[in-house]
């Protein structure tokens, strides 16, 4: 409001606008300038590291795309997140399963929502690492408080029992708590007994993800050239 107190005084002069006119353009560059900022420290701590909308999301690039379109694009209204559901990414590497996930993270950061992105390695080492210097209660929120938590590369390397352990921690708790997750994976449900530590604990996880959710299996080759980087995105069809 300092800022334009100036600039909107001299316009309502030259315009002949009323002083409730006049506050009101003041308090419209206030919440507008407050919500911008709130929307970049959203994004900062969500850990995304890029901005992408949908329209960069290339449908046409296999038939799967097309056919889960519409429920694609549904998981933008972020309803999902307002229901407390999670969303499911199943394909082979480079299919967009990432990408995506980073698409519906930024529309949720825009809309004000608490995001944090995180690969399932990262976030499972960041908490046994905890367990040294018992601060792993306190490392449990970080994961478990955003309103969207989205867990990348879920199945590229097996956990032992200490790691399955805290990853049903994570999910058992925002499950409980009504809080959205996104996963996005390589492996089918019927799998997760081989990277999970046994078929009771991805048993567990798998139930409480599935219980309210949706699954989205993406097909396809590989978005990636041979030298191992992505595409640039290609204008959605």
């Amino acid at each position: 409001m300092a800022r334009q107190l100036d600039q909107t005084i001299a316009d309502a002069a030259a315009r002949n606008r009323s002083l409730a006119e006049t506050l009101e353009s003041l308090v419209d560059f206030e919440l507008e300038s407050r919500n911008c900022r709130s929307i970049e420290r959203r994004f900062r701590l969500s850990h995304l590291h890029s901005q992408h909308s949908i329209d960069s999301f290339h449908f046409k690039h296999h038939k799967s795309r097309l056919d889960l379109k519409p429920r694609i694009l549904r998981l933008l209204d972020l309803e999902f997140i307002a229901k407390g559901a999670a969303a499911i990414f199943i394909g082979n590497p480079g299919v967009g399963k990432t990408f995506l996930a980073k698409i519906i993270g930024w529309r949720a950061c825009q809309a004000n929502q608490r995001v944090l992105f995180t690969t399932a390695m990262d976030m499972l080492n960041h908490l046994l690492a905890s367990q040294v210097d018992h601060s792993l209660i306190r490392k449990l929120r970080i994961y478990t408080e955003p309103t969207l938590l989205i867990v990348d590369e879920l199945g590229y390397l097996s956990l032992n029992q200490q790691s399955s352990n805290l990853f049903y921690q994570v999910i058992s708790t925002r499950h409980s708590q009504k809080r959205s997750t996104i996963i996005t994976t390589n492996t089918a449900f019927s799998e997760w007994g081989n990277i999970l530590y046994n078929t009771t604990i991805a048993t567990a996880i798998a139930d409480r993800l599935v219980e309210n959710s949706e699954i989205f299996l993406l097909g396809g080759d590989s978005l990636r050239k041979g030298n191992g980087r992505p595409n640039p995105p290609a204008a959605a069809e």
